[in-house]
C-alpha cells in the first residue's frame, strides 16, 4: 500500500488453480512479516476446554481448506479485499493440550508482536476459551476493549467442573482482568436452555448488553449496525464469532449446538452492517470438523465469516486512505 512496501496477497487464480499450493487461509502467503501486513490469519488449534463435544483443535485446518474458494472482489461491500490490504497467514500458535490457563498465556505472547506491529489478527479457533489470550494481547496495547459477540452463549459463567478457564468462562475472566469494557460490549444471539435466569441477568448487572437470538432476529442489519456503533463508541473494539450462533442445520460441526439459530445470510448481513468500523481483531471459533457433514458446510460457513472479517478490515482501510 506504500511505495516499496511488500504487498501480500493470494496468487492469481486464473493462472494457479485455487485447489493447488499450501493450505493457507485464502491461499495468502505464509509469512511472519507482521510489519508489512495489514491483517494476519493465525490458527489456535486448542479444544480441551470444551464442555460437550470436542474437535475444534482441527478447526483451523478445516477453515483454511474451505477458504481456498475465495476470490478478491467483495460485491456487496464493493472492495477488492486482497488488493486493498496486505494479508499473511502466520500459521498456528503453540498451545498446551489440557491446560487452558497456560494456553491463554501462550496465545497472548504469540499475538503480541502482531498487535504491536499494527496488523489486525484474524484468529481461527479452537474453542472459545482462546479469546482470553487474544483479549490480553489487545488490552496490553489498546487498553480495555469493547466486545462485539455473535454467539449462542454469553460465555460469562464462573466455572465448569471447578475449572475457571473454560470455553464458557472467557468473558468473565476477561472482565475480572480488566481486559474488556462491558458498557461498550454487545453480546448477541444467545439462545437455548440455561442453568438459571441469572446466567444472563448477572452479566447484564455488570454492564453487558445481551440480546437474545429471538430479539436479534427482529432487528434489520442496519439497526444492528447502528446499535453496535452506538454501543462501542470511539474506543477499541474486538469482534468474536462463535459458529454455534448459526442454526445447526448450517453448522452441525460444533461442540454445543443450539436449535433455532441464525441463518448464514442473516449473520453475514449483520457483519456487513459493520462496514467502516475499525476492529482491532477478530476470531472465528468452535468449528469442530469431526461433527461436520460430508460437504463440510460448517467449515465453509466459518471460512466465509473469516472472509467477511477481512473485508471489514479492507473497507476500514479504504475509507481511511480515501
Amino acid at each position: 500500500m506504500e511505495g516499496s512496501r511488500p504487498h501480500y496477497a493470494p496468487p492469481d487464480a486464473s493462472r494457479s488453480p485455487r485447489y493447488t499450493g499450501l493450505r493457507t487461509f485464502a491461499r495468502c502467503p505464509a509469512s511472519t512479516d507482521w510489519e508489512n501486513a495489514d491483517a494476519a490469519v493465525i490458527g489456535v488449534p486448542f479444544d480441551t476446554a470444551t464442555s460437550f463435544r470436542p474437535g475444534p483443535r482441527f478447526g483451523p485446518a478445516a477453515l483454511r481448506e474451505a477458504s481456498l474458494l475465495f476470490r478478491p472482489w467483495h460485491p456487496a461491500l464493493g472492495v477488492d479485499v486482497f488488493g486493498t490490504i496486505s494479508i499473511v497467514d502466520g500459521g498456528d500458535l503453540d498451545v498446551t493440550p489440557g491446560n487452558a490457563e497456560r494456553t491463554a498465556g501462550q496465545i497472548a505472547d504469540g499475538l503480541h508482536p502482531i498487535v504491536d506491529a499494527g496488523a489486525v489478527p484474524l484468529v481461527l479457533g479452537g474453542d472459545h476459551s482462546i479469546v482470553l489470550g487474544e483479549l490480553r494481547a489487545h488490552a496490553r496495547r489498546h487498553g480495555p476493549v469493547g466486545v462485539v459477540l455473535l454467539d449462542a452463549h454469553a460465555d460469562t459463567w464462573d466455572q465448569y467442573y471447578g475449572e475457571r478457564y473454560f470455553h464458557g468462562t472467557p468473558f468473565r475472566r476477561a472482565l475480572e482482568e480488566g481486559l474488556i469494557d462491558p458498557r461498550r460490549s454487545l453480546l448477541a444471539g444467545m439462545r437455548g436452555s440455561l442453568y438459571a435466569a441469572s446466567d444472563l441477568d448477572e452479566p447484564r448487572s455488570w454492564g453487558f448488553q445481551i440480546v437474545p437470538c429471538e430479539e436479534l432476529r427482529t432487528w434489520a442489519p442496519a439497526e444492528y449496525g447502528a446499535r453496535v456503533r452506538e454501543r462501542i463508541g470511539d474506543g477499541p473494539a474486538y469482534l468474536s464469532f462463535d459458529i454455534d450462533v448459526l442454526d445447526p442445520a448450517f453448522a452441525p460441526g460444533t461442540g454445543t449446538p443450539e436449535v433455532a439459530g441464525l441463518l448464514p445470510h442473516e449473520a453475514i448481513a449483520f457483519l456487513r452492517a459493520l462496514a467502516g468500523v475499525r476492529f482491532v481483531g477478530f476470531d472465528v471459533v468452535e468449528v469442530s470438523p469431526p461433527y461436520d457433514g460430508p460437504g463440510q458446510v460448517t467449515a465453509l460457513n466459518g471460512a466465509s465469516i473469516g472472509f467477511e472479517c477481512l473485508a471489514l478490515v479492507a473497507v476500514a482501510a479504504a475509507r481511511q486512505d480515501g
